[in-house]
């Protein structure tokens, strides 16, 4: 066995130190929203720093569990959040799948033309007006087919199918397997980690849809949780100013407790996608 003289173990004391520091830090937001929800006002206002709740109230939750809106808004978001990943990993999968193929005719400008749009895009009103012309306006499409595909993923996607040897592809089709049977059979199945990990960056994006929800929804019945959740913060925040309604009384309590129901669900989900993330993140690191 190999010892570790003293400056090693010192280096490996004080990396251990400062990553436990690092891990608090990052985890304290998280655990002083959790405490405030569930603290009274007069407790949570009397200090800046929260570490433990000396009363326990779940009156905000209640208040919040109990409006019509927050359970349309989760219908939304969850319906937006599946199918528009759907229609994203649809669309994505097979533009990189085209475009990893160097016999595509012109499939360097093609990529030039579509990484160009990550630096320069066709501006918010030109894409507005186009949203409205195609009669998308208030509906839950507006969240999911404007954005259907991101470049960053797409990239990631051409550069794993790339990779996949072309002796595979070429003994499928001397079998007599179509370019589409290949897609399924082959390029599939074998970039699996790559499919979880960008289909965990489409879930996480459509999870928290704003900007476009803002642009093109006004509609409150379509309403995303993330909308849902501003209306919640801007009323709570000019309500207890002014000293308004009673349930808005209830001040950080109620926007910490609406945080946490928003962000609840994806903290449950993303453990599950974990070696999925990865793996996908790290396959391909190492080159032979």
């Amino acid at each position: 066995m190999v010892r570790g003289n003293l400056g090693s173990k010192l280096f490996d004391a004080a990396n251990t130190i400062f990553l436990t520091l690092l891990a608090l830090i990052t985890l304290y937001p998280f655990w002083d929203s959790l405490i405030v929800s569930i603290t009274p006002i007069q407790e949570s206002l009397s200090s800046s720093l929260h570490l433990y709740p000396k009363s326990v109230t779940f009156e905000s939750y209640t208040y919040l569990l109990g409006l019509k809106q927050l359970w349309l808004s989760y219908r939304v978001s969850i319906i937006i959040t599946v199918a528009g990943t759907a229609i994203s990993m649809a669309a994505t999968t097979l533009a990189a799948y085209a475009l990893s193929k160097k016999s595509l005719p012109g499939g360097r400008y093609i990529m030039f033309a579509i990484v160009f749009t990550m630096m320069f895009s066709g501006g918010i009103i030109p894409t507005y007006l186009a949203v409205k012309q195609v009669g998308m306006l208030n509906s839950m499409w507006a969240m999911m087919i404007p954005v259907a595909i991101q470049t960053y993923n797409l990239i990631i996607m051409r550069s794993f199918f790339a990779s996949v040897p072309e002796s595979l592809e070429e003994s499928a089709r001397i079998d007599g397997c179509s370019d589409f049977g290949i897609l399924l059979r082959i390029v599939i199945p074998l970039s699996m980690p790559a499919i979880a990990t960008v289909s965990l960056f489409y879930a996480v994006s459509k999870w928290n849809e704003f900007f476009t929800a803002i642009m093109y929804v006004t509609d409150k019945d379509i309403w995303p949780l993330q909308l849902f959740l501003r209306s919640m913060l801007i009323d709570n925040e000019a309500s207890f100013q002014s000293g308004g309604d009673s349930p808005f009384l209830l001040g950080p309590s109620i926007k910490m407790a609406t945080i946490m129901i928003s962000a609840i669900p994806v903290m449950l989900i993303y453990p599950f996608f974990q070696r999925y993330f990865v793996q996908g993140v790290t396959l391909g690191a190492v080159k032979e």
